[in-house]
């Protein structure tokens, strides 16, 4: 299977004039996977937490929308022999895997399976972030990859640039720094600087514009880890703005 990272969006993303159809197509495009690991900007929680694994409930994590988006269901069924394989893959001497039986997709996986998967028969398990230091979650990719062999697709679901204080009214007006760290991502992806794209805090002009807190970036590096061996073939798939902020999307393999 390939591996993802997608810019999700939020709860809006259903609006977009052209986003939903990107996904839908993105998704026709892949193998059909028997199951989706999705590790999103959303959930941080250390040691490792695995979320539910049976019912399968949503969690609402934004406020002041209007209400229709708070009514959106997504009933996927719940990957408890997935949850058992990744325990496995992940545990090691100082690590402890933790069950959140109760935890359920925030809008980072929900809103972007909905589109891509609208008729909720992919199994689905979530996995937290512990950290957002980027060679620990490129580890954390790397033990995952055997699962690409066994028909899981891995997606990483953050947002290439995130600073919402930097958000504009439409998706036209661009900040400098925005669009500099967005062209300098391009760049870099391309290249398969894997050194450049770890250090990114470092390495890419106005990081620390571009992205306040690593969270929304981090999960690329998931990606990269578990995508390792096709480096080489990531491509961009999806691109440009959401009210100024980079939407970037990209697939290995």
């Amino acid at each position: 299977m390939p591996v993802l990272y997608l810019s999700h969006g939020a709860p809006p993303l259903a609006d977009h004039r052209s986003w939903p159809a990107e996904l839908a197509a993105w998704s026709r495009a892949l193998p059909r996977p028997r199951a989706v690991l999705i590790v999103s900007a959303h959930w941080e929680a250390a040691p490792i937490a695995l979320g539910a694994t049976e019912t399968v409930p949503l969690i609402y994590d934004f406020w002041g929308f209007p209400e229709h988006y708070y009514q959106v269901r997504y009933a996927a069924p719940g990957a408890p022999e997935l949850a058992v394989r990744v325990r496995n893959l992940l545990r090691g001497p100082g690590v402890t895997v933790t069950d959140v039986p109760d935890r359920g997709l925030d809008h980072g996986a929900y809103v972007p399976l909905k589109e891509m998967y609208p008729d909720a028969d992919v199994p689905v398990l979530q996995l937290s972030m512990p950290t957002l230091d980027p060679q620990a979650l490129f580890g954390i990719g790397r033990k995952l990859a055997p699962l690409r062999d066994e028909g899981v697709l891995i997606v990483g679901s953050g947002f290439f640039t995130h600073n919402l204080r930097a958000m504009t009214t439409d998706d036209e007006h661009v900040h400098s720094f925005t669009a500099d760290f967005d062209a300098w991502g391009r760049e870099t992806l391309a290249a398969h600087d894997l050194d450049a794209l770890l250090d990114f805090e470092h390495k890419a002009p106005a990081a620390r514009l571009a992205h306040p807190r690593a969270d929304h970036f981090a999960p690329l590096f998931v990606a990269l880890g578990a995508g390792e061996e096709d480096l080489g073939a990531l491509r961009t798939v999806i691109d440009g703005y959401w009210f100024g902020m980079a939407r970037r999307s990209v697939q290995l393999g």
